[in-house]
């Protein structure tokens, strides 16, 4: 008797136990139901291609021909070829600005100077950033055989709008220039750029401006600047008409050479930039 009772106790408590796992789990929010996935649906999920990170999503280009030619008692012509491309993404920027500029007076070769850079900006899109920059530079008008530029800084992004562009950078650079008469000359520099960009008028008119203020850190006197200025009147979408004003000044230079420069060009860009 006392066998057949356990028996049924125990039978009883099998049941009570079941019963209990079965309300309990009828309780269960329908939330946790909801977030139990099957394994079916997870090996959906995970044939989904994830979006990929890409370095460079943006390509943007320009290319400048501008010129002055006069007749008369002064016979002059010039010509200045550039190129703006930049190439950016979701953390770095790289833009080259080369030229090339090419001019007589007289028929005489005054200019045949080329140029080219190269700037890698990272958190470009942050109001602070970072930056590297390498440059290259020979120069009949200056008579220099080779100058080489690199070092690193810090921009500040003033103000950035569909109609306003304006930032200000800082960096330290080493310099080494090969003049063709005088001694090489190798320097550190401070170099300070302000640059911007404003349209007005439903972006009918374009104010471009760069100037670039470089004192040299171990000596004061050796100091050069340049400045760039330029009108823009688009035509459409990929062509602009365009005027361009540039003053540069090197306090450095050769005996047979004058230490500040001057020039006013008219031209055309094309691109997208």
């Amino acid at each position: 008797m006392k066998y057949i009772f356990c028996h049924h106790t125990i039978k009883l408590l099998l049941l009570f136990l079941l019963c209990l796992t079965q309300y309990v789990q009828a309780q269960q929010p329908v939330a946790d139901s909801a977030r139990s996935v099957p394994s079916d649906s997870l090996s959906v999920l995970d044939s989904i291609p994830k979006p990929k990170q890409v370095l460079i999503d943006t390509v943007r280009y320009r290319f400048i021909g501008d010129g002055n030619f006069t007749r008369g008692n002064v016979n002059r012509s010039l010509v200045v070829l550039r190129a703006e491309l930049l190439f950016s993404g979701p953390v770095i920027s790289i833009a080259t600005n080369p030229r090339f500029t090419y001019g007589k007076q007289s028929g005489i070769l005054a200019e045949r100077d080329s140029y080219v850079d190269l700037f890698v900006d990272v958190f470009k899109k942050k109001k602070t950033y970072v930056f590297g920059l390498g440059i290259l530079e020979t120069s009949n008008l200056r008579r220099i055989r080779l100058r080489q530029m690199g070092g690193a800084g810090i921009g500040y992004r003033l103000m950035k709008s569909a109609n306003n562009d304006l930032s200000l950078t800082n960096a330290i650079l080493f310099e080494s220039t090969n003049f063709v008469e005088l001694p090489t000359v190798t320097t550190l520099r401070n170099s300070f750029r302000v640059k911007g960009k404003h349209s007005l008028l439903q972006d009918k008119i374009r104010f471009n401006h760069i100037t670039f203020i470089q004192p040299a850190l171990n000596d004061l006197s050796n100091l050069r600047w340049n400045t760039i200025f330029s009108v823009e009147l688009p035509l459409n979408k990929f062509v602009t008409l365009r005027t361009s004003f540039e003053n540069s000044f090197e306090s450095v230079v050769e005996a047979t050479r004058k230490k500040n420069d001057s020039r006013l060009t008219f031209g055309i860009s094309i691109g997208n930039k």
